[in-house]
């Protein structure tokens, strides 16, 4: 099947980074380059590897302006100086799409700061899947890699798969990990502590391994952009204000596919989760594509209570406090007046936080407004977030 991607190919030279399956190298395939290396093709993964200056015989004859496709550049890190200097003496462009940042960190990729824009690969969101495709409870349960939205009919196999695969490809080959059994147990129990705040000892002590260990594996997530950190929001640096970061990964299929839930039937709790994984990636996709690029939160109080995003509308200056939009996600299809008491957490000091809306995200069929907040429909949310008028 194909999607219409609401990413658009930018005027000069860029780096589409994004995890595996979530569409780059399909994207890339419907722009016009005037050469394309596939760094996937073992025989020029080769070539490339053994000596980097053949891309600039392979570029003499393109001129000013022309449009160079290097797939998969985070196998050929080295090629980024190669790049550089081409850029430079031609003014050639170049798309340069990777599944890792690891390796081109490695190497410098502030090589080409300024000289090249960073564009991000997501999963399919509601305007290139189909507003009426999928029921909502599907897509919260099994995600939106495009793969999966594919084989619909195979969606656990597939899942699994992929799973699989990331860990044998992306990380045994690439020599990221050299224990498969340690990271598997690791990566299990990140899964099932999706969505939650992040405790490294917890984890640690689930998966048997040592704690230096899980912090290395956090960071090959992070570095894979299998998974983020959410920061916590303080306006106040309050004793009582959490300052923990929560851990989420980018879709939430694959959360729970890391999690070993792929042939389970899935508890309400669990599931909450899940939803708000769903949720916070389409407001990512959103801000990224959209050019918004607005800091996201969570904000918690202990004992107290958390706001599951806080979006930064604009940031605190002398003259004005920080403006904010507060948002509850839950998983639930009628209005419940307690679902009002987290939202109510950052009213209390206009004088560093004004919070501009106060939106409650559920499964319900109803918009109505209760007080300050907001009953939205999480459909008619996913629209009006994607026509900008959330945001």
């Amino acid at each position: 099947m194909s999607y219409r991607r609401v990413i658009e190919r930018p005027s000069k030279s860029f780096f589409l980074l994004g995890p595996r399956g979530t569409g780059k190298s399909t994207w890339l395939k419907t722009l016009n380059f005037d050469l394309t290396i596939d760094l996937l093709n073992t025989r020029e993964r080769l070539t490339y590897l053994q000596d980097p200056s053949v891309l600039l015989a392979r570029t003499s004859k393109l001129k000013q302006g022309d449009w160079v496709l290097i797939d998969e550049v985070q196998k050929v890190p080295e090629l980024l100086d190669e790049v550089h200097s081409i850029y430079e003496s031609k003014k050639i462009n170049f798309a340069l799409s990777g599944s890792s940042a690891r390796k081109l960190k490695r190497v410098g990729v502030n090589l080409l700061a300024g000289r090249a824009i960073n564009r991000r690969m997501f999963p399919l969101i509601q305007s290139e899947y189909g507003e009426n495709t999928f029921e909502i409870d599907a897509l919260i349960d099994w995600g939106t890699l495009p793969l999966i939205i594919d084989n619909w009919d195979h969606r656990q196999e597939t899942l699994s798969a992929y799973v699989d695969n990331y860990l044998r490809q992306e990380l045994i080959e690439e020599g990221i990990i050299r224990k498969i059994e340690p990271f598997a147990r690791f990566l299990s129990a990140a899964g099932q502590l999706n969505g939650q705040i992040l405790n490294v000892e917890n984890v640690a002590r689930e998966a048997k391994v040592k704690r230096p260990t899980v912090d290395k594996y956090f960071e090959i997530l992070y570095d894979t952009l299998i998974g983020f950190k959410l920061p916590a929001y303080q306006p106040n640096v309050r004793v009582n204000e959490s300052a923990h970061s929560k851990f989420y990964f980018f879709d939430s299929g694959v959360a729970r596919a890391a999690a070993g839930y792929t042939y389970e039937d899935l508890d309400q709790f669990y599931r909450g989760f899940l939803f708000e994984t769903f949720l916070l990636n389409e407001v990512r996709a959103y801000n990224e594509c959209a050019n918004k690029h607005r800091d996201l939160f969570y904000y918690a109080v202990r004992g107290g209570g958390d706001i599951d995003l806080v979006v930064q509308v604009a940031k605190k200056t002398k003259l004005a406090p920080d403006k904010v939009i507060a948002i509850e996600f839950k998983l639930g299809s009628s209005w419940r007046s307690d679902w009002a008491k987290s939202l109510e957490l950052l009213n209390k000091d206009p004088k560093q936080t004004v919070v501009s809306r106060s939106i409650l995200v559920y499964t319900g069929m109803r918009q109505e407004r209760h007080g300050r907040v907001e009953l939205i429909p999480v459909r008619e949310f996913l629209a009006q977030l994607h026509l900008g008028q959330i945001f």
